[in-house]
């Protein structure tokens, strides 16, 4: 998958230090994935929550941060929208 917005990635890997190491590794496992479908990326995420057709929240570090990705299955492409703890997301 091509992923876009990665600033938000890279700036949630310096406010957040505690999950940067698991934020390269979504990263790295996004970018070599082929997800054609929703059942691809729960197939591997089985905690991913889907939002609509095309949004998922990836829990990253258990439960204590939380990924909003946008994607686009024809095109491969995945839209980095939002990132921060749960209590954030939660407001």
């Amino acid at each position: 998958m091509r992923v876009i917005s990665t600033g938000v990635l890279f700036n949630a890997m310096k406010a957040h230090a505690a999950a940067a190491r698991r934020l390269r590794a979504w990263l790295a496992e996004a970018e070599e994935a082929a997800w054609s479908c929703p059942q691809d990326i729960r197939d591997r995420f089985p905690s991913a929550s889907f939002v609509g057709d095309d949004l998922v929240i990836f829990n990253i570090g258990g439960t204590q941060y939380r990924l909003l990705v946008r994607v686009d299955y024809r095109l491969g492409i995945l839209d980095v929208l939002r990132f921060g703890t749960h209590a954030e997301y939660s407001k």
